[in-house]
């Protein structure tokens, strides 16, 4: 039986991180992109990746960073994966000695099995909607018909998952994983988004729903 992994991105806080892992989660992801309402410090980070129990994997999440930057994050926290949302060469990506990924945005004419080629050094390629300025964190969602069938790569699906599309999305799809951060976040009592700050709740019937296409699909 197929199983479809779970990355909870934009984690903030240690006690989500740990509420994101009891929910079955298998990897967090760290946002070090200083716009991003959902960025933590090296510091931030850190505490997080410290109250981790094992086989949770901790991915960091750049955009076209300074390679002196990304280093710096790397002193200070244990990341098993690398994530890169901007325009980084594949030479780029494979200089720090980490397993990595690409993200793409999805925009009209790009060409998906070309960047299969030219990302050739990736464990994978997450694929997320494009809207202009916004790299990744968008809460939107594209056309999945749009992705090929039969990448010779691994496909992590992003882009405006939540609870009520991530199973359609899975039966599909068929991604290796799903990727998901606004649509499990918490809410105010106007219903507006408190960015950075996951829901329990949510992210547990995120979960469930993965899980269910698993048995479900085979």
């Amino acid at each position: 039986m197929f199983r479809t992994r779970v990355k909870i991105c934009g984690i903030t806080r240690a006690d989500d991180a740990l509420a994101a892992v009891r929910a079955g989660a298998d990897a967090i992801g760290l946002v070090f992109y200083a716009p991003s309402p959902r960025a933590v410090t090296a510091e931030q980070a850190a505490q997080i990746c410290a109250v981790l129990p094992p086989f949770v994997t901790t991915v960091g999440l750049f955009v076209d960073a300074a390679e002196a930057d990304v280093a710096a994050v790397l002193s200070h926290v244990p990341l098993d994966l690398l994530q890169f949302h901007g325009d980084e060469s594949p030479a780029y990506c494979r200089s720090f000695g980490r397993p990595w990924i690409k993200a793409l945005a999805m925009r009209d004419g790009l060409d998906v099995a070309a960047c299969v080629e030219r990302y050739a050094g990736a464990r994978g390629l997450l694929l997320d909607a494009w809207v202009p300025g916004v790299p990744g964190g968008t809460g939107e969602v594209f056309d999945w018909a749009r992705i090929p069938d039969a990448l010779s790569m691994p496909v992590v699906l992003a882009g405006g998952l939540t609870p009520d599309n991530v199973a359609q999305a899975i039966d599909q799809v068929r991604p290796w994983a799903v990727d998901v951060s606004g649509g499990v976040e918490a809410r105010d009592a106007s219903g507006n988004a408190l960015r950075g700050i996951k829901s329990a709740r949510a992210m547990n019937a995120f979960i469930q729903q993965v899980q269910l296409r698993g048995v479900e699909g085979g």
